[in-house]
């Protein structure tokens, strides 16, 4: 199964969706919205654990290196078995579009888990997709957040939390990738994908820069902004830069964040240090971005609404603490029922 799998690497809000409906374009690609297989296997304990569960995960973890130390081959063995849990789900998933060779996998939370990652498909082929980090970090903010820079790094520090995984990732290339910049990739898209076919080892379609004319399973891309459009746009590239022109709070922000990543880093990435700023001469008086009103972004603007409420006010934790054990009374009721 390893040499049918594409992992497109990237943070959130890259553009990745972007290029996820350009390559599922192809006559040979077959992809769905992110499965999030891989990212729940890296946190069983062995490679990572998580912080919290229903169970003993201390003790859980501290079992599971005790028995993997014990198979014939150790951790080789422990990822043939995860491996073999995670084939049979891409190969099935495959196997329902019998004209189709390759699976695409883009789930941007794989970039917080490279290492694990390269072990598991270790010949499987790589994109991994970078773009200006501050412009990754405002349309997080956009799309997310209703544009609170604030708000939206506390949740998630994207940059400082991407950039240097996906740098070391780049630098150290433990397996067969292919970098793309985002800027140009919507620059000259013709050009970026026929050398990413040619990485994949598939014949180019240049059609496929025509996503907008091929249908695609609901629920795949970007309800903000790439569906508004068929191919690729240069539209979004300096938007980030209006943002911080016009908010001198955002600005101070902007630049906190790029101070707390690594200069080796940001040149891997991309962008070294002394370009970061280049947009911001050009983008004049350009007005910030506004956020798209959909029914997407208005249930983000309630949600965010509804977060800072409950952890605002001492008796906002307490009251939605105190609907959520009515639910599990009914809940349980209606199982019991069963």
């Amino acid at each position: 199964m390893q040499d049918q799998l594409i992992f497109v690497i990237s943070p959130p809000r890259a553009g990745s969706t972007l290029l996820q409906r350009m390559l599922g374009t192809h006559s040979e690609i077959f992809t769905h919205p992110e499965p999030h297989l891989v990212t729940p296997l890296a946190f069983l304990g062995y490679h990572d654990t998580v912080d919290a569960a229903p169970y003993d995960h201390v003790n859980a973890a501290e079992a599971m290196r005790s028995f993997v130390d014990g198979l014939p081959r150790g951790e080789e063995d422990y990822l043939d078995a995860l491996r073999a849990y995670a084939d049979t789900l891409y190969g099935r998933m495959l196997a329902t579009q019998p004209d189709k060779t390759r699976f695409l996998d883009k789930t941007p939370a794989y970039a917080l888990v490279l290492p694990f990652l390269a072990k598991l498909y270790p010949t499987a082929k790589y994109v991994v997709l970078t773009r200006h980090p501050l412009a990754v970090f405002s349309s997080y903010a956009h799309s997310f957040f209703d544009g609170d820079w604030v708000e939206a790094r506390r949740y998630n520090p994207v940059v400082e939390r991407y950039v240097p995984a996906m740098a070391a990732f780049l630098r150290e290339r433990p397996v067969p990738l292919v970098h793309v910049a985002y800027e140009e990739l919507v620059s000259e898209p013709e050009k970026q994908l026929e050398r990413i076919f040619a990485f994949l080892g598939l014949e180019h379609e240049p059609e496929a820069v025509e996503y907008g004319d091929t249908e695609m399973k609901a629920g795949m891309g970007d309800p903000i902004g790439v569906q508004q459009h068929k191919r690729p746009t240069t539209a979004s590239l300096h938007k980030w830069a209006a943002d911080v022109r016009a908010d001198e709070k955002k600005a101070a922000l902007a630049r906190d964040v790029i101070a707390r990543v690594a200069d080796e880093d940001l040149e891997e990435w991309g962008w070294p240090r002394e370009r970061i700023w280049d947009a911001l001469e050009e983008v004049g008086g350009k007005k910030p971005p506004k956020t798209v009103l959909n029914s997407y972004t208005m249930q983000r603007r309630v949600m965010l609404a509804l977060r800072k409420g409950v952890h605002a006010k001492p008796q906002g934790e307490k009251l939605v603490r105190r609907v959520r054990y009515y639910c599990d009374v009914l809940l349980r009721d209606t199982l019991d029922a069963r």
